[in-house]
């Protein structure tokens, strides 16, 4: 069995007081929650502040960025090290707002990925397809080409730390949600990549979450299919009530 997780991105949204007030709205509302693990990721600056909050919870701290250097002369950079000396279990890398607002690459993404890994980190690895690639019918060869990139050279045994976050790129922020169908056709094809990169163990067992515009109101029918493994949430993981309903899919 493949233990769900639930992860909000909160991005460029709130101070250091108002991540704070925000985790300790969560906390009590998810406190009896114990069968899905429970993901943050603020902004770098409430990284500290957050993980201090959250020490007495089973939530998880994550970044939503790094950058794959241990240390030197990258002004304004952090490195996974930097990370987890701030609190965080988890780090998002490829983000599809990384890709396509900063020019991200697979080759520099599967940098970040394996420096995290080093670093004894959980990496969550984001990939997706645009509109147009999808509408071109492009959209199992980016995903494929994202897949074998962004994981490349890595062992079945670090696959154990990374969870697969898919995100159509036209259901980010879109208000727009991929049909169930269509997530699950997104995540089984993904499973499948993932078998023919390592093995059929390592695919069985990775958990593959889906992204864009995931709300209280279609989060059931999401993870009521089968490859889909948990959500990677923006939006709705900035209120504390919507975020936990998510935490609490399935229960109405």
């Amino acid at each position: 069995m493949r233990r769900p997780v639930i992860a909000g991105n909160w991005k460029l949204n709130k101070t250091i007081g108002e991540s704070l007030d925000l985790v300790r709205s969560l906390k009590p509302l998810v406190a009896e929650v114990t069968e899905v693990e429970i993901v943050v990721a603020p902004v770098y600056t409430a990284l500290a502040a957050v993980a201090a909050e959250l020490a007495d919870s089973g939530i998880r701290l994550a970044a939503q960025n790094c950058y794959p250097e241990p240390s030197g002369a990258f002004t304004g950079e952090v490195s996974p090290a930097l990370l987890k000396d701030a609190g965080c279990s988890h780090c998002i890398v490829g983000h599809s707002e990384r890709r396509q607002l900063f020019g991200e690459t697979d080759a520099f993404i599967n940098a970040k990925t394996t420096s995290l890994l080093r670093a004894g980190l959980q990496v969550i690895f984001c990939i997706g397809e645009t509109l147009e690639e999808r509408e071109s019918g492009q959209m199992f060869d980016v995903l494929s080409t994202q897949v074998r990139e962004g994981l490349k050279d890595l062992t079945a045994q670090q696959m154990n730390n990374l969870i697969v976050a898919y995100e159509p790129v036209w259901a980010i922020g879109t208000g727009k949600t991929a049909s169930n169908e269509q997530a699950e056709e997104a995540h089984a094809f993904i499973r499948g990549l993932l078998q023919g990169c390592f093995d059929q163990e390592t695919a069985a067992t990775t958990r593959i979450l889906y992204g864009g515009s995931v709300k209280p109101d279609n989060v059931d029918g999401l993870m009521a299919q089968d490859d889909i493994d948990g959500t990677l949430v923006g939006g709705a993981s900035l209120k504390a009530e919507d975020f936990a309903r998510i935490v609490k899919f399935g229960k109405g």
